[in-house]
Protein backbone atom coordinates (compact mmCIF):
# COMPACT_ATOMS: atom_id res chain seq x y z
CA UNK A 1 0.00 0.00 0.00
CA UNK A 2 0.93 3.58 -1.03
CA UNK A 3 2.21 5.70 1.74
CA UNK A 4 0.51 9.05 1.77
CA UNK A 5 2.55 11.86 0.97
CA UNK A 6 2.97 15.22 3.51
CA UNK A 7 4.71 18.75 2.35
CA UNK A 8 5.25 20.76 5.11
CA UNK A 9 5.91 23.60 3.65
CA UNK A 10 6.30 25.99 6.38
CA UNK A 11 9.34 26.18 9.12
CA UNK A 12 8.13 24.23 12.05
CA UNK A 13 10.15 22.15 14.69
CA UNK A 14 11.32 19.10 13.39
CA UNK A 15 9.86 16.47 15.45
CA UNK A 16 6.81 17.14 13.26
CA UNK A 17 8.45 15.56 10.34
CA UNK A 18 9.52 12.62 12.62
CA UNK A 19 5.81 12.39 13.79
CA UNK A 20 4.45 11.98 10.27
CA UNK A 21 6.94 9.15 9.48
CA UNK A 22 6.36 7.29 12.54
CA UNK A 23 2.81 7.04 11.81
CA UNK A 24 3.26 6.11 8.30
CA UNK A 25 3.62 9.09 5.82
CA UNK A 26 6.45 10.21 3.90
CA UNK A 27 7.25 13.63 4.50
CA UNK A 28 9.03 16.47 2.33
CA UNK A 29 10.15 19.89 4.01
CA UNK A 30 10.08 22.02 1.41
CA UNK A 31 9.56 26.09 2.96
CA UNK A 32 9.94 29.31 1.21
CA UNK A 33 8.84 28.34 -1.87
CA UNK A 34 7.09 31.09 -4.02
CA UNK A 35 2.95 30.12 -5.12
CA UNK A 36 4.10 29.10 -8.17
CA UNK A 37 6.26 26.77 -7.18
CA UNK A 38 3.94 25.68 -4.79
CA UNK A 39 1.47 25.49 -7.67
CA UNK A 40 3.82 22.80 -9.09
CA UNK A 41 5.19 21.06 -6.52
CA UNK A 42 1.90 20.34 -4.76
CA UNK A 43 -0.18 17.93 -6.87
CA UNK A 44 1.89 14.92 -5.87
CA UNK A 45 0.77 15.42 -2.13
CA UNK A 46 -1.85 14.41 0.01
CA UNK A 47 -1.29 16.57 3.31
CA UNK A 48 -0.29 20.32 3.36
CA UNK A 49 1.14 21.14 6.58
CA UNK A 50 1.25 24.97 6.85
CA UNK A 51 1.85 27.89 9.55
CA UNK A 52 1.07 31.22 8.78
CA UNK A 53 3.33 31.96 5.75
CA UNK A 54 1.66 29.72 3.25
CA UNK A 55 -1.31 31.19 1.73
CA UNK A 56 -3.38 28.39 0.17
CA UNK A 57 -5.39 29.86 -2.50
CA UNK A 58 -8.21 29.02 -5.08
CA UNK A 59 -5.16 28.58 -7.44
CA UNK A 60 -3.02 26.09 -5.00
CA UNK A 61 -6.04 24.02 -4.10
CA UNK A 62 -7.30 23.53 -7.99
CA UNK A 63 -3.75 22.28 -8.76
CA UNK A 64 -3.52 20.00 -5.56
CA UNK A 65 -5.55 17.15 -7.44
CA UNK A 66 -4.24 14.72 -4.70
CA UNK A 67 -4.78 16.78 -1.66
CA UNK A 68 -6.77 15.21 1.29
CA UNK A 69 -6.27 17.29 3.97
CA UNK A 70 -4.60 21.12 4.76
CA UNK A 71 -3.06 21.25 8.83
CA UNK A 72 -2.95 24.55 10.07
CA UNK A 73 -0.18 24.60 13.14
CA UNK A 74 -1.84 26.99 14.91
CA UNK A 75 -5.79 28.68 15.72
CA UNK A 76 -5.77 31.29 12.85
CA UNK A 77 -6.24 29.55 9.15
CA UNK A 78 -7.06 33.22 7.55
CA UNK A 79 -4.15 32.04 5.11
CA UNK A 80 -6.71 29.11 4.02
CA UNK A 81 -9.39 29.54 1.39
CA UNK A 82 -11.81 26.96 3.43
CA UNK A 83 -14.68 27.46 1.05
CA UNK A 84 -12.65 26.71 -1.81
CA UNK A 85 -10.94 23.69 0.21
CA UNK A 86 -14.33 22.13 0.84
CA UNK A 87 -15.89 22.50 -2.34
CA UNK A 88 -12.89 20.09 -3.37
CA UNK A 89 -12.94 17.81 -0.65
CA UNK A 90 -10.38 18.80 0.93
CA UNK A 91 -10.06 19.00 5.17
CA UNK A 92 -8.69 22.08 6.73
CA UNK A 93 -7.39 21.43 10.58
CA UNK A 94 -6.08 23.49 13.31
CA UNK A 95 -4.73 23.23 16.52
CA UNK A 96 -7.02 25.45 18.23
CA UNK A 97 -5.59 24.40 21.58
CA UNK A 98 -1.78 24.34 21.36
CA UNK A 99 -1.23 27.48 22.11
CA UNK A 100 -3.97 28.10 24.65
CA UNK A 101 -1.94 28.57 27.18
CA UNK A 102 0.78 31.20 25.56
CA UNK A 103 -2.00 33.23 24.97
CA UNK A 104 -3.47 33.45 28.24
CA UNK A 105 -0.50 34.39 29.86
CA UNK A 106 0.79 36.86 27.18
CA UNK A 107 -3.09 38.87 27.88
CA UNK A 108 -1.74 38.49 32.06
CA UNK A 109 1.70 40.04 31.24
CA UNK A 110 -0.11 42.98 28.84
CA UNK A 111 -2.24 43.61 31.58
CA UNK A 112 0.76 43.88 34.34
CA UNK A 113 2.84 45.55 31.78
CA UNK A 114 -0.29 48.42 31.70
CA UNK A 115 -0.95 48.36 35.68
CA UNK A 116 3.16 49.20 36.37
CA UNK A 117 3.73 50.81 32.93
CA UNK A 118 6.78 48.62 32.82
CA UNK A 119 7.52 49.66 28.79
CA UNK A 120 7.61 53.50 29.51
CA UNK A 121 9.36 53.21 32.67
CA UNK A 122 12.06 50.85 31.31
CA UNK A 123 12.90 53.39 28.32
CA UNK A 124 12.92 56.12 30.54
CA UNK A 125 15.12 54.27 32.99
CA UNK A 126 17.29 53.17 30.16
CA UNK A 127 17.83 56.62 28.71
CA UNK A 128 19.37 57.78 32.04
CA UNK A 129 16.55 59.63 33.43
CA UNK A 130 15.51 57.70 36.92
CA UNK A 131 11.88 58.61 36.66
CA UNK A 132 11.25 56.96 40.16
CA UNK A 133 8.39 59.66 40.96
CA UNK A 134 6.56 59.85 37.55
CA UNK A 135 5.22 56.06 37.72
CA UNK A 136 2.49 55.48 39.59
CA UNK A 137 0.56 52.11 39.09
CA UNK A 138 -2.31 50.51 40.05
CA UNK A 139 -2.36 46.90 41.73
CA UNK A 140 -4.38 44.06 39.86
CA UNK A 141 -5.52 42.75 43.68
CA UNK A 142 -9.18 43.12 44.48
CA UNK A 143 -9.32 44.84 40.73
CA UNK A 144 -12.56 43.28 38.57
CA UNK A 145 -11.48 41.79 34.99
CA UNK A 146 -14.16 41.96 32.37
CA UNK A 147 -13.73 38.90 30.44
CA UNK A 148 -15.17 38.94 26.78
CA UNK A 149 -15.15 35.37 25.46
CA UNK A 150 -15.05 32.53 28.20
CA UNK A 151 -13.96 29.64 26.22
CA UNK A 152 -10.60 27.74 26.57
CA UNK A 153 -8.16 31.14 26.30
CA UNK A 154 -10.55 33.17 28.02
CA UNK A 155 -10.96 30.17 30.79
CA UNK A 156 -7.28 30.09 31.87
CA UNK A 157 -7.21 33.93 31.78
CA UNK A 158 -9.76 34.07 34.40
CA UNK A 159 -8.13 31.18 36.28
CA UNK A 160 -5.19 33.42 36.43
CA UNK A 161 -6.59 36.33 37.27
CA UNK A 162 -8.41 34.50 40.33
CA UNK A 163 -5.66 33.52 41.86
CA UNK A 164 -4.07 36.97 41.25
CA UNK A 165 -7.04 37.81 43.89
CA UNK A 166 -9.08 39.26 41.03
CA UNK A 167 -12.84 39.03 40.98
CA UNK A 168 -14.08 38.05 37.58
CA UNK A 169 -16.79 38.97 35.46
CA UNK A 170 -17.84 37.05 32.07
CA UNK A 171 -19.73 37.89 29.23
CA UNK A 172 -20.24 35.13 27.14
CA UNK A 173 -23.63 33.84 24.85
CA UNK A 174 -22.46 30.31 25.20
CA UNK A 175 -21.50 30.51 28.62
CA UNK A 176 -23.64 28.67 30.94
CA UNK A 177 -24.39 29.11 34.44
CA UNK A 178 -23.06 25.82 35.66
CA UNK A 179 -19.48 26.65 33.95
CA UNK A 180 -19.57 29.80 35.14
CA UNK A 181 -20.14 28.34 38.52
CA UNK A 182 -17.36 25.64 38.22
CA UNK A 183 -15.17 28.88 36.39
CA UNK A 184 -15.57 30.71 39.66
CA UNK A 185 -16.78 33.79 37.88
CA UNK A 186 -19.65 36.17 37.22
CA UNK A 187 -21.91 35.90 34.08
CA UNK A 188 -22.92 39.31 32.43
CA UNK A 189 -24.50 40.97 29.79
CA UNK A 190 -22.03 43.05 28.40
CA UNK A 191 -23.59 45.97 29.63
CA UNK A 192 -22.71 44.93 32.56
CA UNK A 193 -19.19 44.10 32.35
CA UNK A 194 -18.70 47.47 30.83
CA UNK A 195 -19.86 48.94 33.84
CA UNK A 196 -18.13 46.71 36.15
CA UNK A 197 -14.50 45.99 34.81
CA UNK A 198 -10.84 47.86 35.93
CA UNK A 199 -9.70 45.46 33.22
CA UNK A 200 -11.01 44.08 30.33
CA UNK A 201 -9.19 41.71 28.02
CA UNK A 202 -10.85 39.76 25.27
CA UNK A 203 -10.80 36.34 24.14
CA UNK A 204 -13.60 35.82 21.57
CA UNK A 205 -13.24 34.74 17.52
CA UNK A 206 -13.75 37.71 15.22
CA UNK A 207 -17.33 37.36 13.56
CA UNK A 208 -19.99 39.54 12.13
CA UNK A 209 -21.77 39.74 15.90
CA UNK A 210 -18.26 40.14 17.31
CA UNK A 211 -16.32 42.88 15.17
CA UNK A 212 -15.93 46.14 16.94
CA UNK A 213 -17.65 44.60 20.11
CA UNK A 214 -15.39 47.91 21.62
CA UNK A 215 -17.03 50.26 19.58
CA UNK A 216 -17.29 54.05 20.27
CA UNK A 217 -20.55 53.49 21.82
CA UNK A 218 -19.57 50.63 24.07
CA UNK A 219 -15.93 52.31 25.02
CA UNK A 220 -18.51 54.86 26.50
CA UNK A 221 -20.02 52.91 28.95
CA UNK A 222 -16.94 51.90 30.38
CA UNK A 223 -16.05 52.94 33.76
CA UNK A 224 -13.38 55.56 33.55
CA UNK A 225 -9.87 54.78 34.32
CA UNK A 226 -10.54 51.31 32.58
CA UNK A 227 -7.46 49.24 31.10
CA UNK A 228 -8.24 47.46 27.83
CA UNK A 229 -6.15 44.61 26.66
CA UNK A 230 -6.69 42.38 22.97
CA UNK A 231 -4.77 39.35 22.57
CA UNK A 232 -7.37 37.30 20.57
CA UNK A 233 -8.15 39.12 17.09
CA UNK A 234 -7.83 42.75 15.05
CA UNK A 235 -10.83 44.00 14.44
CA UNK A 236 -12.42 43.62 17.97
CA UNK A 237 -11.70 46.71 18.97
CA UNK A 238 -12.57 50.23 17.28
CA UNK A 239 -8.97 51.68 16.85
CA UNK A 240 -9.92 55.22 16.26
CA UNK A 241 -12.41 55.08 18.97
CA UNK A 242 -9.82 53.34 21.12
CA UNK A 243 -7.17 56.59 20.42
CA UNK A 244 -10.21 59.20 21.37
CA UNK A 245 -10.61 57.65 24.66
CA UNK A 246 -7.17 57.24 25.53
CA UNK A 247 -6.32 60.99 24.72
CA UNK A 248 -9.35 61.48 26.61
CA UNK A 249 -7.94 60.01 29.60
CA UNK A 250 -11.58 58.37 29.74
CA UNK A 251 -9.48 54.79 29.26
CA UNK A 252 -6.54 54.47 31.48
CA UNK A 253 -4.37 52.53 29.39
CA UNK A 254 -4.46 49.84 26.59
CA UNK A 255 -2.40 46.93 25.33
CA UNK A 256 -2.73 45.27 22.14
CA UNK A 257 -0.94 42.39 20.47
CA UNK A 258 -3.23 42.10 17.41
CA UNK A 259 -4.40 44.78 15.11
CA UNK A 260 -6.70 44.94 12.43
CA UNK A 261 -4.51 45.00 9.84
CA UNK A 262 -1.61 43.08 10.02
CA UNK A 263 1.59 43.59 9.73
CA UNK A 264 0.29 46.78 11.58
CA UNK A 265 2.91 49.28 9.92
CA UNK A 266 1.44 52.28 10.64
CA UNK A 267 -1.74 53.07 13.18
CA UNK A 268 -3.23 56.16 14.47
CA UNK A 269 -2.86 54.68 18.50
CA UNK A 270 1.23 54.35 17.66
CA UNK A 271 2.95 57.05 19.70
CA UNK A 272 -0.23 57.27 22.16
CA UNK A 273 0.79 57.78 25.71
CA UNK A 274 -0.66 54.84 28.05
CA UNK A 275 -0.54 52.09 24.68
CA UNK A 276 1.67 49.46 24.62
CA UNK A 277 1.95 46.94 22.05
CA UNK A 278 3.24 43.71 20.32
CA UNK A 279 3.67 42.20 16.97
CA UNK A 280 1.23 39.51 17.28
CA UNK A 281 3.44 37.38 19.93
CA UNK A 282 0.69 35.60 21.67
CA UNK A 283 1.95 32.02 20.35
CA UNK A 284 5.06 33.03 20.57
CA UNK A 285 7.33 30.54 22.93
CA UNK A 286 9.23 27.52 22.34
CA UNK A 287 6.65 25.24 24.09
CA UNK A 288 3.64 26.67 21.96
CA UNK A 289 5.76 26.48 18.52
CA UNK A 290 6.80 22.92 19.47
CA UNK A 291 3.04 21.93 20.64
CA UNK A 292 1.48 23.31 17.88
CA UNK A 293 3.79 21.54 15.22
CA UNK A 294 3.56 17.75 16.84
CA UNK A 295 -0.29 18.19 17.60
CA UNK A 296 -0.58 18.99 13.39
CA UNK A 297 1.52 16.12 12.70
CA UNK A 298 -0.47 13.50 14.66
CA UNK A 299 -4.19 15.24 13.69
CA UNK A 300 -2.74 15.05 9.71
CA UNK A 301 -0.98 11.47 10.04
CA UNK A 302 -4.42 9.74 12.23
CA UNK A 303 -6.69 11.28 9.38
CA UNK A 304 -4.10 10.19 6.21
CA UNK A 305 -3.58 6.79 7.90
CA UNK A 306 -6.88 5.75 10.34
CA UNK A 307 -9.30 8.36 8.87
CA UNK A 308 -9.52 9.51 12.58
CA UNK A 309 -10.50 13.45 12.29
CA UNK A 310 -9.78 15.90 14.61
CA UNK A 311 -10.23 19.81 14.47
CA UNK A 312 -11.30 20.06 11.60
CA UNK A 313 -13.25 23.28 10.68
CA UNK A 314 -15.42 21.93 7.74
CA UNK A 315 -16.02 18.51 8.66
CA UNK A 316 -17.62 16.90 11.99
CA UNK A 317 -14.75 15.66 14.07
CA UNK A 318 -14.81 12.29 15.37
CA UNK A 319 -13.05 11.11 18.37
CA UNK A 320 -11.20 8.53 19.08
CA UNK A 321 -13.89 6.60 20.95
CA UNK A 322 -16.94 8.39 18.28
CA UNK A 323 -15.65 6.51 15.37
CA UNK A 324 -16.22 3.17 16.44
CA UNK A 325 -19.44 3.05 17.22
CA UNK A 326 -20.31 5.74 14.24
CA UNK A 327 -18.38 3.80 11.15
CA UNK A 328 -21.39 1.47 10.91
CA UNK A 329 -23.79 4.59 11.12
CA UNK A 330 -22.05 6.05 8.19
CA UNK A 331 -21.67 2.84 6.24
CA UNK A 332 -25.39 2.38 6.80
CA UNK A 333 -26.26 6.50 6.13
CA UNK A 334 -24.45 6.63 3.06
CA UNK A 335 -26.18 3.81 1.49
CA UNK A 336 -29.27 4.98 2.66
CA UNK A 337 -27.92 8.32 0.86
CA UNK A 338 -27.47 6.32 -1.98
CA UNK A 339 -30.77 4.96 -2.28
CA UNK A 340 -32.41 7.76 -2.32
CA UNK A 341 -30.46 9.63 -4.62
CA UNK A 342 -30.54 6.73 -6.88
CA UNK A 343 -34.53 6.44 -7.07
CA UNK A 344 -35.40 10.17 -7.01
CA UNK A 345 -35.52 12.19 -10.27
CA UNK A 346 -35.87 15.88 -10.37
CA UNK A 347 -34.80 18.81 -7.72
CA UNK A 348 -34.88 17.70 -4.22
CA UNK A 349 -36.10 20.94 -2.04
CA UNK A 350 -35.44 19.02 1.16
CA UNK A 351 -34.04 16.29 2.40
CA UNK A 352 -34.37 15.44 6.19
CA UNK A 353 -32.46 13.11 8.38
CA UNK A 354 -33.90 11.04 11.55
CA UNK A 355 -32.17 9.55 13.92
CA UNK A 356 -34.07 6.93 16.51
CA UNK A 357 -33.20 4.97 19.45
CA UNK A 358 -29.84 4.19 20.27
CA UNK A 359 -28.69 6.40 16.82
CA UNK A 360 -30.38 9.67 18.63
CA UNK A 361 -27.44 8.88 21.03
CA UNK A 362 -24.85 9.34 19.10
CA UNK A 363 -23.06 12.67 17.05
CA UNK A 364 -25.52 13.15 14.08
CA UNK A 365 -23.01 15.32 12.46
CA UNK A 366 -20.85 12.55 10.18
CA UNK A 367 -24.57 10.24 9.56
CA UNK A 368 -26.08 13.68 8.12
CA UNK A 369 -22.37 14.23 6.12
CA UNK A 370 -22.83 10.32 4.96
CA UNK A 371 -26.26 10.48 3.88
CA UNK A 372 -26.12 13.79 1.85
CA UNK A 373 -22.63 12.25 0.55
CA UNK A 374 -24.15 9.08 -0.68
CA UNK A 375 -27.18 11.02 -1.89
CA UNK A 376 -24.80 13.66 -3.54
CA UNK A 377 -22.39 10.18 -5.18
CA UNK A 378 -24.88 10.06 -8.00
CA UNK A 379 -24.91 13.49 -8.59
CA UNK A 380 -20.98 13.99 -8.83
CA UNK A 381 -18.17 11.80 -9.07
CA UNK A 382 -15.71 14.29 -6.42
CA UNK A 383 -18.34 14.45 -3.61
CA UNK A 384 -17.16 13.18 -0.14
CA UNK A 385 -17.97 13.53 3.30
CA UNK A 386 -16.27 17.16 3.12
CA UNK A 387 -17.69 18.88 0.71
CA UNK A 388 -21.28 16.98 0.44
CA UNK A 389 -22.68 19.81 2.91
CA UNK A 390 -21.35 22.11 0.87
CA UNK A 391 -22.44 20.85 -1.96
CA UNK A 392 -25.84 20.51 -1.05
CA UNK A 393 -26.26 23.84 0.34
CA UNK A 394 -25.11 24.83 -3.44
CA UNK A 395 -27.62 23.35 -5.19
CA UNK A 396 -30.52 24.79 -2.58
CA UNK A 397 -31.21 22.07 -0.37
CA UNK A 398 -32.74 22.30 3.06
CA UNK A 399 -30.78 19.89 5.55
CA UNK A 400 -33.16 18.79 8.46
CA UNK A 401 -32.09 16.72 11.72
CA UNK A 402 -34.62 14.98 13.85
CA UNK A 403 -33.67 13.21 16.87
CA UNK A 404 -36.00 10.63 18.76
CA UNK A 405 -34.29 8.98 21.90
CA UNK A 406 -37.36 7.01 22.51
CA UNK A 407 -36.82 3.43 19.87
CA UNK A 408 -40.00 2.14 17.95
CA UNK A 409 -39.97 -1.49 16.13
CA UNK A 410 -36.16 -1.31 15.85
CA UNK A 411 -33.81 -0.66 19.07
CA UNK A 412 -32.13 1.73 16.25
CA UNK A 413 -33.29 3.32 13.33
CA UNK A 414 -31.67 6.49 10.62
CA UNK A 415 -34.78 7.04 7.95
CA UNK A 416 -33.81 9.45 5.18
CA UNK A 417 -36.61 10.97 3.85
CA UNK A 418 -36.61 13.53 0.91
CA UNK A 419 -39.25 16.39 -0.84
CA UNK A 420 -40.17 15.51 -4.27
CA UNK A 421 -42.91 16.62 -7.07
CA UNK A 422 -44.93 13.56 -5.80
CA UNK A 423 -44.41 14.26 -2.15
CA UNK A 424 -42.75 12.67 0.74
CA UNK A 425 -40.00 9.67 -0.34
CA UNK A 426 -38.26 8.10 2.39
CA UNK A 427 -36.06 4.79 3.23
CA UNK A 428 -35.16 3.37 6.54
CA UNK A 429 -32.17 1.27 8.20
CA UNK A 430 -30.89 -0.47 11.27
CA UNK A 431 -27.62 -2.29 12.40
CA UNK A 432 -28.01 -6.31 12.81
CA UNK A 433 -25.98 -6.91 15.45
CA UNK A 434 -24.90 -3.36 15.96
CA UNK A 435 -22.70 -3.53 12.59
CA UNK A 436 -24.11 -5.24 10.18
CA UNK A 437 -26.47 -2.04 8.10
CA UNK A 438 -29.36 -3.29 6.73
CA UNK A 439 -32.52 -1.77 4.89
CA UNK A 440 -36.11 -2.13 7.09
CA UNK A 441 -38.47 -0.05 4.50
CA UNK A 442 -38.45 1.50 1.32
CA UNK A 443 -40.56 3.88 0.54
CA UNK A 444 -43.75 3.09 2.66
CA UNK A 445 -42.86 -0.83 2.44
CA UNK A 446 -41.34 -3.11 4.70
CA UNK A 447 -38.34 -4.63 3.32
CA UNK A 448 -35.36 -6.14 4.98
CA UNK A 449 -32.49 -6.06 2.47
CA UNK A 450 -28.76 -6.02 2.41
CA UNK A 451 -27.46 -2.95 0.32
CA UNK A 452 -24.05 -3.87 -1.50
CA UNK A 453 -22.58 -4.12 -5.45
CA UNK A 454 -25.20 -4.43 -7.87
CA UNK A 455 -28.66 -4.42 -6.92
CA UNK A 456 -31.77 -4.27 -9.52
CA UNK A 457 -35.21 -2.47 -8.10
CA UNK A 458 -38.18 -3.31 -9.15
CA UNK A 459 -41.79 -2.12 -8.42
CA UNK A 460 -44.79 -4.61 -10.17
CA UNK A 461 -48.06 -5.55 -9.51
CA UNK A 462 -48.26 -8.34 -7.05
CA UNK A 463 -49.58 -11.25 -8.64
CA UNK A 464 -49.01 -14.64 -9.14
CA UNK A 465 -45.97 -15.88 -11.25
CA UNK A 466 -44.12 -12.42 -11.53
CA UNK A 467 -40.70 -13.55 -9.78
CA UNK A 468 -40.84 -17.01 -11.83
CA UNK A 469 -40.80 -14.38 -15.29
CA UNK A 470 -38.31 -12.18 -13.63
CA UNK A 471 -35.70 -15.01 -12.45
CA UNK A 472 -36.10 -16.73 -16.05
CA UNK A 473 -35.41 -13.44 -17.59
CA UNK A 474 -31.92 -13.09 -15.70
CA UNK A 475 -31.04 -16.64 -16.29
CA UNK A 476 -31.56 -16.46 -19.78
CA UNK A 477 -29.07 -13.80 -19.69
CA UNK A 478 -26.66 -15.63 -17.50
CA UNK A 479 -26.96 -12.92 -14.46
CA UNK A 480 -26.73 -14.47 -11.13
CA UNK A 481 -29.21 -13.30 -8.45
CA UNK A 482 -27.54 -13.17 -5.11
CA UNK A 483 -30.32 -12.09 -2.68
CA UNK A 484 -33.81 -11.55 -3.14
CA UNK A 485 -36.00 -9.56 -1.11
CA UNK A 486 -39.57 -8.64 -1.26
CA UNK A 487 -42.21 -6.46 0.36
CA UNK A 488 -45.48 -5.19 -0.41
CA UNK A 489 -48.34 -3.03 1.07
CA UNK A 490 -50.70 -5.42 0.64
CA UNK A 491 -51.73 -8.92 -1.02
CA UNK A 492 -52.71 -8.06 -5.04
CA UNK A 493 -51.47 -4.50 -4.40
CA UNK A 494 -47.85 -3.17 -5.61
CA UNK A 495 -45.18 -4.93 -4.34
CA UNK A 496 -41.18 -3.77 -4.38
CA UNK A 497 -38.03 -6.79 -5.60
CA UNK A 498 -34.60 -5.72 -3.98
CA UNK A 499 -32.66 -8.10 -6.18
CA UNK A 500 -28.93 -8.06 -5.63
CA UNK A 501 -26.86 -9.30 -8.52
CA UNK A 502 -23.57 -11.26 -9.21
CA UNK A 503 -22.79 -8.75 -11.86
CA UNK A 504 -23.66 -5.34 -13.34
CA UNK A 505 -27.22 -5.40 -15.36
CA UNK A 506 -26.98 -4.84 -18.71
CA UNK A 507 -28.94 -2.09 -20.54
CA UNK A 508 -30.82 -4.07 -23.00
CA UNK A 509 -31.87 -6.51 -20.01
CA UNK A 510 -32.98 -3.74 -18.19
CA UNK A 511 -35.15 -2.88 -21.05
CA UNK A 512 -36.57 -6.29 -21.37
CA UNK A 513 -37.50 -6.44 -17.67
CA UNK A 514 -40.23 -3.03 -18.05
CA UNK A 515 -41.39 -4.51 -20.50
CA UNK A 516 -42.72 -7.75 -18.25
CA UNK A 517 -46.09 -7.61 -17.08
CA UNK A 518 -47.14 -5.95 -14.26
CA UNK A 519 -44.29 -4.26 -14.00
CA UNK A 520 -44.24 -0.40 -12.92
CA UNK A 521 -40.58 0.85 -12.64
CA UNK A 522 -37.44 -0.91 -13.22
CA UNK A 523 -33.75 0.64 -11.95
CA UNK A 524 -29.89 -0.57 -12.18
CA UNK A 525 -28.72 0.48 -8.83
CA UNK A 526 -25.37 0.50 -7.19
CA UNK A 527 -23.40 0.58 -4.08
Amino acid sequence: MTKPRVLISDKMDPNAARIFTEMGCDVDVITGETPEQLIARIGDYDGLAIRSSTKVTKEILAAAKNLKVIGRAGIGVDNVDIPAASAQGVVVMNTPFGNSITTAEHAIAMMFALARQIPEANAQTQAGLWPKNGFMGVEVTGKTLGLIGAGNIGSIVAARALGLKMKVVAFDPFLTPERAVEMGVEKADLDTLLAKADFITLHTPLTDQTRNILSAENLAKTKKGVRIINCARGGLIDEAALKAALDSGHVAGAALDVFETEPAKESPLFGTPNFICTPHLGASTTEAQVNVALQVAEQMADYLVNGGVTNALNVPSLSAEEAPKLRPYMALAEQLGGMVGQLTTGAIPRISIHAEGAAAELNIKPIVAAVLCGFLRTQSDTVNMVNAPFLAKERGMEVREVKTEKAGDYHTLIRVSVKTDAGERSVAGTLFSNSEPRLVELFGIKVEAELAGHMMYIVNEDAPGFIGRIGTLLGENGINIGTFNLGRREAGGEAVLLLSLDSKLPGDVLEQAKGLPGVKRVMALAF
